[in-house]
């Protein structure tokens, strides 16, 4: 089996980008927004749960999960984020799980926002790489992305570990404030070094 190293970052940090540069180097990634989306999407496993959890707005029959909807009653409603996390999360762990362990190579890279913040995700890994720029990049980043106001962003920062804290807990850190070009430098140095065996 792969070692497992688990990528993170707040919103809008390129976690999605480095895995990219990260995956065409030769590495097996696990992403659990993934995992989520095929979980949510029409047909997916974990819809009659939230179909009977939230009821047929949320989860038209025969359609996917409406996850904009979803989004905003997670954020602003702590109980429903909750039962939302009961449902998905144990099935997004376990998918998680047997893909890493049918992963070949000398590592696998986990991708979860919340890799920190949940401790069962980091018991998982060997080592941790944390995406990080500044908190005014992430939240324009992440604006023109997603479309959301800056306002919507700064609230799912908040559910976030502060940068401090994430770069704490980093065995690794990919500095993603400058061009998507020296990112893929820094990537390409990881890659290396993981790929070389555990130091």
């Amino acid at each position: 089996m792969s070692r497992p190293v688990g990528l993170t970052g707040g919103i809008g940090s390129g976690k999605s980008t480095a895995a990219g540069f990260l995956a065409r180097l030769g590495a097996v990634v696990v992403d659990a927004d993934e995992i989520s989306r095929e979980l949510t999407a029409a047909g997916g496993a974990a819809l009659p749960a939230l179909r009977e959890a939230f009821g047929g707005r949320l989860v038209p029959p025969g359609g996917a999960l409406d996850r904009a909807a979803m989004r905003a009653l997670a954020f602003s409603d702590p109980v429903a984020r909750g039962r939302l996390e009961a449902i998905l999360h144990p099935m997004i762990r376990d998918e998680s799980a047997r893909r890493l362990a049918a992963a070949p190579g000398p590592y696998c890279l986990l991708v979860v926002p919340l890799l920190l913040e949940s401790g069962s995700w980091a018991q998982r890994v060997e080592r941790v790489v944390v995406v990080d720029l500044a908190e005014r990049l992430q939240v324009e980043r992440t604006c023109a992305r997603s479309g959301l106001a800056p306002a919507q962003v700064r609230a799912i920062m908040a559910a976030q570990w502060p940068r401090w804290r994430r770069l704490q807990a980093a065995d690794d850190v990919l500095w993603n404030g400058g061009t998507p070009e020296e990112l893929r430098t820094q990537c390409e140095r990881l890659h290396g070094r993981l790929a070389a065996g555990p130091r």
